[in-house]
């Protein structure tokens, strides 16, 4: 049996914040994002079912995955696809699979990033996932954490806030997801070439990259009533002080093939939050 879940509710007075209130009973939550899981990378999958396959003395009451768990996701039909149609076929569902086990024993949050903000009910459901909103409050005992992917915080980065704005529009995901698997398949190979093609361009250091607006953090936070903002995206994982008592903690991406590796959980517990270096 899975253990209890936080009640979610739209909270009025913060008006677009999902707010989930996490059990009494709970002691302990993790976060993670950003291991753009696929196929050709066997190490960090492996790692990362390291962390799933934990003794049950060693996990949190609940997972809480802040977006691009996958490097790509075309819709959900990609689990129903015949095996030898494709190895990421039988890759995604041994991600679910994996996922769909773990949840037995907790629940698993999953909230969407820029590289998995297809996947959809089916999934979700095949995976023992439950959808969060971002941003989205918890409260956990007493105290608000803010959590977030980060993406929509790249203010600078306008280029691909306009390409954010395109694919989350509902209309275009109809039309995309209405195409045949093979021709989704095709344009996000292309996608993702042009993703590489543009970091080539900008320098493949992730300080490089444009980083969250600290001005529209500081507001998320204000109207959230939150001191802490927790997120992915940018691959820097790091806490920034933002002034007036509130801050920033950034989640690691994982990568197991690099040199040092990374592979990281940050934890959530009575003492606060601290980092779980899981590289093998």
């Amino acid at each position: 049996m899975g253990r209890p879940a936080p009640i979610c509710m739209t909270d009025t007075p913060i008006d677009r914040f999902a707010e989930c209130i996490a059990p009494a009973g709970w002691q302990a939550v993790d976060f993670i994002s950003d291991l753009h899981l696929q196929a050709s990378e066997p190490d960090t999958f492996g790692a990362w079912l390291d962390y799933l396959q934990r003794p049950s003395s060693e996990r949190a009451d609940a997972l809480f995955i802040l977006g691009d768990l996958f490097e790509v996701w075309v819709g959900d039909d990609v689990l129903g696809a015949r095996a030898h149609t494709s190895t990421d076929h039988a890759f995604w569902r041994a991600c679910a699979q994996a996922l769909r086990a773990y949840s037995d024993h907790a629940p698993v949050y999953f909230m969407a990033g820029n590289r998995d903000f297809l996947v959809g009910p089916a999934a979700l459901d095949a995976c023992g996932m439950q959808r969060l909103s971002d941003p989205s409050v918890l409260v956990l005992n007493g105290q608000r954490w803010l959590l977030s992917h980060g993406d929509a915080l790249c203010l600078a980065d306008t280029d691909y806030m306009r390409f954010r704005s395109q694919v989350r529009d509902p209309a275009w995901q109809h039309e995309f997801l209405a195409q045949p698997l093979p021709q989704r398949e095709a344009l996000a190979r292309d996608l993702r070439a042009q993703s590489e093609a543009r970091k080539r361009s900008t320098g493949k250091d992730p300080s490089l990259w444009a980083d969250v607006d600290t001005s529209a953090a500081r507001a998320w936070l204000r109207h959230a009533n939150a001191p802490t903002l927790i997120h992915g995206h940018t691959h820097r994982p790091a806490t920034h002080a933002l002034g007036d008592g509130l801050q920033r903690v950034v989640l690691s991406d994982w990568d197991a093939n690099a040199q040092p590796a990374r592979a990281e959980v940050l934890r959530l517990d009575a003492r606060g939050v601290h980092r779980l270096p899981l590289a093998r």
